[in-house]
């Protein structure tokens, strides 16, 4: 390939990859084609895409931005999977996918700079919660302390109600009520 090609495919990855900042990095290559089209077009669906790329060229092409993380795992045949909500949904498709595909590797991923290796790092970061879901754990714990107080606050009046409805029962069933000592 000449130089002024790869000049072009390098000025290509930086365009096509520049607002990327989190990204899986796998092998599909032994996938038939059939499998192929079933995890693009489910990944579709889910506004995630896989772009093959060409290694050397990506690593010049990232160097100094945010997928420059990977380079270490660009070796052999590569894939580059991004988009969806967060890169977190990414590796729980792929994941996914993985298990049902038999030719699929995980080679690495990366978040917020953070670099996860191999398929033990992928699937570690499947089991990160997405930012959305992180937000809900945040509300959810700096409300539960709010909860707690009210549901305090009106304990002792739930009590006292279940306590006087339990006399009326009793005595609109003609009980007799006995003094508690």
């Amino acid at each position: 390939m000449s130089k002024p090609v790869k000049e072009l495919i390098v000025a290509d990855y930086k365009k096509r990859f520049e607002d990327i900042e989190d990204a899986l990095l796998i092998d599909i290559r032994g996938v038939n084609a059939n499998d192929n089209n079933k995890i693009r077009n489910s990944l579709r669906q889910k506004d995630i895409r896989i772009t093959i790329v060409k290694n050397t060229l990506a690593k010049m092409a990232f160097a100094g931005s945010s997928l420059e993380p990977l380079s270490p795992a660009m070796v052999g045949p590569s894939a580059l999977a991004f988009g969806g909500n967060s890169v977190v949904e990414v590796a729980r498709e792929l994941v996914d996918w993985a298990k049902k595909t038999a030719h699929m590797e995980l080679k690495a991923a990366v978040l917020d700079g953070e670099f996860f290796e191999g398929e033990a790092g992928v699937k570690r970061l499947s089991e990160l919660p997405t930012k959305e879901e992180a937000h809900g754990i945040i509300v959810q714990i700096a409300l539960s302390p709010g909860s707690n107080v009210v549901g305090a606050a009106l304990a002792p009046g739930s009590n006292i109600l279940g306590i006087i409805k339990e006399i009326q029962e009793r005595l609109e069933d003609g009980k007799t009520i006995s003094k508690a000592s």
